[in-house]
């Protein structure tokens, strides 16, 4: 019997390309792949990439050459393909400039690999005849991914990205997700709740749908009706089993009063929102085509806050935006003050060719883009430092995910996405436990477990597990 073949799969960028990354494993696993643990195992190599930032894009070709290095060195050929963003950016130039690449794959061609992968080997060894697959295909993809079994489900853990909506209508002129994921395309509320149902059944707890523009989700119900992300949400948290629903990224414009009623009356909503806004500045928000200015940004804050009071903001920032002044980035830091963020990502701005933001006049130095990052970033630490100490001494429920670092030891997931490090059984993980914040460090909370009780789920019946009461340091 001959030995399975191995497939490594490496993600870059957000978390859409980590729930693609497990669907491709899922499809080919189908066709005998099992999956190695680095690759310079593997007989197949897939990465999959991210084209937002210049840097990231790079990140692929360095990788791409580091494979190719490693190939040599060990005198084993091993079969590569870029999937992804970039891959659907560039497509035939990465195999013009990284050479050993069999195979170029575009996010929504995935279900294509089995039949993509044999015609490359058909090929075998001619990379010059490699293979570039960037169609957007009039089939759904969803249709065709396999499911992953409940062994792929288990290893995985209790938490599960759900992808409900791909692409963006909204072309912010910075923004290549249009260009390379397309416009906007909503699953169907069924097959979401299929999926769902299926991560469920294999142990998850907690769900993340997820999208480019995740609340502009309109997915068609089972009368053929489309039906609001704030509606999807209720029919995932019915899910038995299901104890907890986020969802990522969304955009100010989308963020309607159904959906915050959401916040005010589902439990199972966690009080986390990841709301981008990327300037303070309404004359920088015009020229990214931002469709909204700082002042709905504070209305949708200030909404939100009210139906859900212990609801707390990330956010997303660019600075150095061509033309961006001293008083723009003012509006910026001004605006950051006045919402007051537990977490954020910022960026420099980054060119992408293809662009309208890329042809812009008065583009930015590095110099001053590096000292409005530094000045930003210290802000947004500050107060991410203040709410993570704010949570000293409080009770809430945390999902325990995954071992700690010390036997005895394992980290669980705050509301608010912190990771709590506290003592329980291993035999504890896929539970909920209501926890204590006794300790707070830079990179996590630690805690104590009250009445050592854990919870299989949100609302009915627990799991014991005795003596599990002890304050553990982070």
């Amino acid at each position: 019997m001959s030995e399975p073949r191995k497939l490594y799969v490496r993600s870059f960028g957000c978390q859409m390309n980590v729930y693609d990354a497990q669907r491709m494993t899922d499809t080919l696993a189908r066709e005998g792949f099992v999956e190695a643990e680095t690759a310079e195992d593997a007989d197949l190599v897939i990465l999959n990439t991210c084209h937002i930032r210049e840097k990231a894009a790079e990140k692929v070709y360095s990788e791409l050459g580091r494979l190719r290095v490693a190939q040599e060195e060990a005198g084993r050929r091993q079969m590569i393909a870029v999937a992804g963003c970039v891959a659907q950016a560039e497509g035939g130039e990465i195999l013009k400039r990284a050479r050993g690449v069999d195979l170029v794959v575009g996010p929504q061609s995935y279900h294509k690999l089995p039949e993509l992968i044999a015609d490359a080997e058909r090929r075998g060894g001619n990379r010059r005849a490699g293979i570039v697959e960037t169609e957007f295909p009039v089939e759904d993809k969803f249709d065709f991914l396999a499911p992953p079994t409940r062994a792929a489900i288990a290893k995985r853990g209790p938490t599960a990205f759900v992808t409900v909506q791909e692409g963006c209508d909204k072309f912010c002129t910075f923004c290549v997700v249009p260009y390379t994921r397309g416009t906007e395309v909503s699953r169907p509320v069924a097959k979401i709740l299929d999926e769902v149902m299926r991560l469920a059944d294999g142990g998850v707890r907690e769900v993340t749908l997820i999208g480019q523009n995740v609340n502009a989700y309109h997915g068609a119900d089972a009368g053929g009706r489309p039906s609001g992300l704030a509606e999807l949400v209720r029919r995932v948290a019915e899910v038995p089993g299901i104890a907890r629903v986020r969802y990522t990224t969304s955009h100010p414009r989308d963020m309607d009063d159904d959906l915050i009623a959401a916040h005010r009356d589902l439990p199972a909503l966690m009080p986390y929102l990841h709301l981008p806004v990327q300037s303070g500045s309404n004359r920088i928000l015009a020229a990214m085509n931002r469709k909204h200015d700082r002042e709905l940004f504070f209305e949708t804050v200030e909404k939100v806050r009210a139906a859900r009071p212990d609801i707390a903001f990330s956010s997303d920032f660019i600075v150095g935006f061509p033309g961006e002044t001293d008083e723009d980035f003012a509006d910026t830091m001004d605006l950051v003050e006045k919402v007051g963020f537990a977490g954020a990502f910022s960026f420099k701005y980054s060119s992408r060719p293809g662009t309208p933001a890329a042809t812009m006049d008065a583009q930015l130095s590095e110099d001053v883009k590096s000292q409005r990052i530094y000045a930003l970033q210290a802000l947004l630490d500050r107060q991410k430092a203040a709410f993570d100490a704010a949570c000293h001494g409080r009770r809430f429920e945390i999902l325990l995910e995954k071992p700690g670092r010390f036997p005895g030891q394992l980290i669980g997931r705050s509301p608010y996405l912190q990771s709590v490090v506290v003592e329980a059984p291993r035999e504890a993980i896929g539970t909920l436990a209501m926890v204590e914040v006794r300790g707070v460090s830079t990179k996590s909370l630690s805690g104590d477990i009250i009445g050592g009780e854990f919870y299989a789920d949100g609302a009915v019946g627990h799991t014991h597990f005795p003596g599990q009461s002890e304050t553990v340091e982070a």
